[in-house]
């Protein structure tokens, strides 16, 4: 499979100028989510890999070889997108074949590829349906499948599932999973939602204003995120922040803002000698905090219960910190004082910290 290189890529719409200067490799047989908020540039990105939108600056490399000024139909790519773009008047099966049937494939060849990739996909029975006959998840599907024959070496996704709804949204991810596994193909997908991208991603990337703010793989970026924008969008619930100021006491550092003041491990201490400013953003995470009333107060949090949500598995408690708002995260079965004062100790490997004006991790 090819490697796919993007070097200095800049879109300008007129005087607007929506990308700037997009350095990024992706590797053979990687499925890469780029994944940010609505108007942060992740869908023009992957339109310009495609073909669909002309680059102002830079170049798009396919196996080293420059791309952006070749039509869409010979870059060897295959799109899925987030509408399906099924035609009306065809059956599943004709949907699925066209781009073969457009390049005069011998028809048992067609039929043979179209017969193993219904297979994969489920929609063995569906065959002879028009597009009005199914379902959302059905009709993603087909247009997957639609991808999936024309044997391209890398498959394009542009928000594919944000026409379902929550269940069949999460029965498609399982989906995308196993197909991702079967078939070794480059995958570039797009989404605003950044549980798809944790749990379909090789690599993430994650952007924002029409810049890279990271990437790499799910774990490197919800434990080390760079930044506190990464921090937040990753992650749900999200992390919570609490402006606070470092003060160095008793031979350590501690983090002290409105209804905390929590000490730092040795080793977090030393790593942060060197830092100039005091005035810091505390990031942790809802699952980081744990009911314990015995907790010290130096490595805890006193938290006032504003509103608890049951979830399941889980309970989500809304509460107060000096006026700021915090949110933890609790197996169910934990006994909760509604409107009432609990304590929570922190995991002292979940502490982060972002400098307050420049937002980078510290």
């Amino acid at each position: 499979m090819p490697r796919i290189r993007l070097e200095g890529l800049v879109k300008r719409y007129g005087a607007v100028q929506v990308l700037h200067g997009i350095d990024l490799e992706m590797d053979e047989n990687e499925f890469t989510v780029f994944v940010g908020p609505s108007g942060c540039g992740k869908s023009t990105t992957l339109r310009m890999i495609a073909g669909l939108e002309s680059v102002s600056e830079g170049e798009i490399y396919i196996d080293e070889k420059p791309v952006s000024h070749l039509e869409p139909k010979a870059r060897d790519l295959a799109m899925v997108f987030q509408d399906y773009a099924l035609y009306p008047h065809m059956n599943v099966a004709r949907n699925m074949s066209f781009a073969l049937r457009l390049q005069r494939r011998p028809k048992a060849e067609i039929e043979q590829k179209i017969a193993a990739v219904a297979e994969t996909l489920g929609l063995t029975p569906f065959l002879e349906r028009k597009p009005a006959e199914l379902s959302g998840g059905q009709r993603q599907r087909v247009a997957m499948g639609r991808a999936l024959t024309r044997d391209s070496s890398t498959f394009l996704f542009d928000e594919p599932l944000s026409n379902l709804d929550a269940k069949l949204r999460g029965q498609m991810r399982a989906e995308l999973a196993l197909m991702s596994q079967r078939v070794k193909k480059n995958m570039i997908y797009v989404t605003h939602d950044q549980i798809e991208a944790m749990t379909l991603a090789d690599r993430i990337v994650v952007m924002n204003g029409g810049y890279i703010q990271q990437q790499g793989t799910p774990e490197q970026l919800f434990k080390n995120p760079v930044n506190k924008f990464v921090a937040g969008f990753l992650g749900m619930p999200p992390m919570n922040f609490l402006d606070g100021e470092l003060t160095h006491r008793d031979g350590t550092m501690f983090v002290s803002g409105n209804g905390f003041d929590v000490r730092l491990t040795q080793a977090r201490s030393q790593s942060l000698q060197h830092v100039a400013s005091k005035e810091v953003v505390l990031g942790i995470r809802p699952s980081d905090l744990s009911h314990d009333e015995k907790a010290p107060e130096d490595r805890s949090l006193s938290l006032g219960i504003v509103v608890s949500e049951y979830v399941g598995a889980q309970t989500v408690l809304l509460c107060d910190c000096g006026g700021q708002k915090i949110e933890v995260e609790l197996k169910s079965e934990t006994p909760v004082r509604a409107q009432g004062n609990m304590r929570f100790s922190i995991n002292p490997e979940g502490i982060h910290l972002f400098d307050r004006q420049s937002e980078i991790a510290l």
